[in-house]
């Protein structure tokens, strides 16, 4: 049962109609269930793709999707932190909005590691190690 989205001519509005076939949806004459107008045109909808977590993240590592990042500016940092982020779909917790919101601020990313420690140790949410949480 295909479902289109039309704009009607009378209430000026954007409407979508369920129809039971698609022999329906081309032969029969759509009606704005706002209005009762007669005088709609068909939109084109918009589509989702779905995609594998494994390829948003690899798009992710892809240098051409780094586009405007830049190391020195933090608050290009915060931008790229956030757009990984809600790639993965998970919470990262109060640490890492913290550190994002004081990028965001334009606060120099070393002095933020040095008044939290406890970023890069076994116990913070990177897991120890170097920056990228490898001991």
């Amino acid at each position: 049962m295909p479902i289109y989205e039309y704009t009607c001519h009378d209430c000026r509005r954007r409407v979508s109609l369920l129809w039971r076939s698609f022999e329906d949806a081309q032969t029969r004459t759509p009606v704005c269930p706002r209005c009762g107008g007669q005088r709609l045109t068909r939109l084109i909808s918009r589509v989702a793709v779905l995609r594998s977590e494994d390829s948003r993240l690899d798009d992710l590592a892809d240098p051409a999707s780094m586009g405007d990042l830049d190391e020195n500016d933090p608050k290009s940092l915060a931008r790229f932190m956030r757009k990984m982020a809600n790639e993965t779909g998970e919470d990262l917790g109060a640490e890492f909005e913290e550190v994002v919101g004081r990028l965001e601020a334009g606060e120099d990313p070393d002095e933020i590691e040095r008044s939290m420690p406890g970023l890069n140790t076994p116990d913070g949410p990177a897991g120890g190690g170097d920056d990228f949480g490898v001991m």
